[in-house]
């Protein structure tokens, strides 16, 4: 089931990672600037996050296997669209609906979690998951530079509708429905929008939403500007930019398996906040190096790698910690979550491009995630603990199904 989820959750990162090889050549072949190539990975993230906001209601009315294979199949056309783009315009739309049929995937996999599991469980399914997904960083890259080397950057989305059709295939034969018939909700605008309203006024579960977010802006930065600093600044070839764009990706896969170690000793908030911590203060230092114009690339990877293995020990936890609040309605949890996550990055990736796509752009749009996302955790604990004094907040807290201000690690 873990393999099966991780293979869902990676459609997300396959659509968003295979193609950045060759966004330098987009640019010059479409006639654009770097900064206008990249939006059409802003629509491919806004795809994702509206996308899941659509099917994450959908998934709790209709259950999980359906609006996931509606996802995939509109994944496979919108990548046919793309291989056939005329100009920058069509490519934008066309990732954009390749990111709404990779929502569903995505959101249908976490919302399983949440189906089957809550709290630290819940983080170390995750964590599991993120073995399997921290792959397609890694993969994606190099693929599309194999596939550069051999045709134009069009038949990196020929090759993305062979896999999304492979995924479909397994998601009919081996994925089982989690969502019994008993417990879906009325398709209906008002139960939908009740649904929303419920989640959406649990305050704890907003922050958490938001630290996983901006856990993830991080990432996104970083993959919206990679490739122009690391081929254009550094020089480096599209087979080197992937070795060094997976090393990334090794460093957060390799964090992520330990903190499932962690997890026998420590609440996954305290993991998080630990995290957030330590990447918080390598982001200072990251940012002293890129603005003085010292250590080259060795100044500029060695920090990214750093703040993206931090990000390995959030990523996980803070989700974790969210949709087990909001059990009865994991899907539209996982709606808000993923979009917030997905939302995030279509806002970073072109800040970005707008900062200038160099080393301290990069660098400081990561810090600042990273801080926000640290005091807006930290405070959310410490009012949870003082919370935890009364008995009526102990009880309030226990029914959205953990206690967020309780870092007290459970029996292993």
């Amino acid at each position: 089931m873990i393999v099966i989820l991780g293979m869902m959750v990676a459609l997300g990162p396959l659509t968003i990672d295979m193609y950045l090889p060759a966004l330098p050549k987009i640019a010059d072949e479409l006639g654009v600037s770097s900064s206008v190539a990249q939006l059409t990975l802003t629509g491919t993230l806004a795809g994702l996050a509206l996308g899941q906001l659509i099917v994450g209601p959908l998934s709790d009315s209709l259950g999980r296997r359906r609006p996931l294979m509606a996802g995939i199949v509109l994944h496979m056309l919108a990548s046919l669209l793309c291989v056939f783009a005329p100009n920058i315009g069509v490519l934008g739309v066309a990732r954009g609906l390749q990111g709404v049929g990779a929502a569903a995937a995505m959101v249908v996999a976490f919302a399983a979690v949440g189906d089957l599991f809550s709290e630290s469980a819940a983080a170390t399914v995750i964590s599991r998951i993120m073995l399997v997904l921290g792959a397609a960083p890694v993969i994606a890259p190099s693929l599309g530079a194999v596939v550069l080397l051999q045709a134009s950057w069009h038949w990196v989305f020929a090759v993305l509708v062979v896999m999304a059709g492979a995924l479909l295939l397994v998601a009919a034969l081996a994925l089982p429905e989690t969502l019994p018939q008993a417990h879906r909700r009325p398709l209906r605008v008002p139960s939908i929008a009740a649904t929303y309203v419920e989640v959406l006024r649990d305050v704890r579960f907003l922050v958490l939403v938001l630290v996983a977010a901006l856990g993830m802006s991080g990432l996104f930065a970083y993959i919206a500007g990679a490739a122009f600093v690391l081929q254009g600044r550094y020089g480096l070839d599209q087979q080197t930019f992937a070795l060094v764009f997976g090393a990334g990706a090794v460093a957060l896969i390799g964090a992520t398996q330990f903190n499932v170690v962690l997890l026998r000793r420590f609440a996954p908030q305290a993991i998080a906040l630990w995290a957030l911590a330590a990447a918080s203060a390598v982001g200072v230092v990251f940012v002293g190096l890129s603005a003085a114009h010292v250590g080259g690339l060795f100044g500029f990877v060695v920090p990214v790698w750093a703040i993206l293995g931090a990000m390995g020990l959030v990523i996980p936890n803070a989700p974790a910690v969210a949709l087990s609040r909001h059990p009865e309605a994991a899907g539209t949890a996982a709606a808000v979550l993923g979009a917030a996550q997905f939302g995030m990055g279509a806002a970073i990736a072109p800040l970005v491009g707008v900062l200038g796509n160099d080393e301290f752009a990069l660098a400081l749009v990561m810090t600042v995630g990273m801080v926000i996302a640290l005091f807006a955790l930290a405070l959310t604990l410490r009012v949870g603990a003082r919370g935890l004094a009364t008995p009526t907040a102990l009880s309030r807290d226990n029914d959205k199904g953990g206690v967020i201000g309780d870092v007290v690690p459970e029996p292993a």
